[in-house]
């Protein structure tokens, strides 16, 4: 099991749901050689979102090939019934919705005790006071800057309140990923605001460099880091 990159730093975490998957193994290694310490994976099970991505054969088959971090988002409807599964196929980080669990408690210590890492996220909509009970015990807190189900959205910069208050509120060891419409126009302003794990799919793997991509995010995140010293 990976741990996740220690902080301090930012990080860009591409999201493999924008890769072309006639060539998975291929995006994955041109991410990591650019520099790319975490993958994100966007599960999606046509329940909790409309949408249906890849499970754990997908993520089992990619493991092998790469030591990139895998940092996996549960947009799915029963986090605790799959979780080992998950795990099981190579997932080092699952990450689940506040708004599908009834005990938050209980699935953090579902996927604490399988091995894994433990983030939770938080729809655009909803306020981070939803997750005061677990805010203490999990690693990752995930805020989407858009809707989840679907790819390409437009960056919706009313959560980046979210976004500077859980900054105030956690741990040095703890990290606030932003998830949603990341690119080099928003990426600044996420920075600025607090978050520390950028999510990028389209910016990434949408582009016909890659590499450059990837270049051009860390270089306006740096910038944006560094407005805020």
């Amino acid at each position: 099991m990976n741990t996740f990159p220690e902080a301090p730093g930012l990080r860009l975490a591409p999201s493999l749901l924008a890769a072309d998957f006639s060539r998975l193994g291929e995006q994955v290694a041109i991410v990591e050689e650019a520099g790319a310490e975490v993958l994100h994976l966007d599960v999606m099970d046509g329940h909790f979102v409309p949408n249906i991505s890849f499970g754990p054969p997908v993520i089992a088959a990619l493991r092998p090939h790469t030591s990139l971090f895998f940092d996996t988002h549960l947009m799915i409807q029963e986090p605790q019934r799959y979780a080992e599964s998950f795990v099981k196929a190579g997932c080092d980080l699952l990450t689940f919705h506040i708004e599908v669990a009834d005990d938050p408690q209980r699935v953090v210590e579902h996927i604490r005790g399988l091995g894994a890492s433990v983030g939770i996220c938080i729809n655009p909509s909803t306020p981070v006071s939803a997750i005061e009970s677990v805010l203490g015990d999990v690693d990752l807190v995930l805020v989407m800057s858009v809707w989840p189900g679907f790819g390409g959205q437009a960056f919706m910069p009313e959560v980046l309140d979210k976004i500077t208050e859980l900054r105030r509120r956690v741990r040095d060891d703890q990290r606030v990923e932003i998830d949603g419409g990341i690119d080099a126009n928003t990426v600044a302003a996420a920075v600025r605001a607090g978050a520390d794990t950028l999510v990028a799919g389209t910016a990434i793997f949408g582009q016909n460099d890659p590499r450059e991509a990837m270049r051009e995010l860390r270089e306006r995140s740096l910038e944006a880091l560094g407005s805020n010293a």
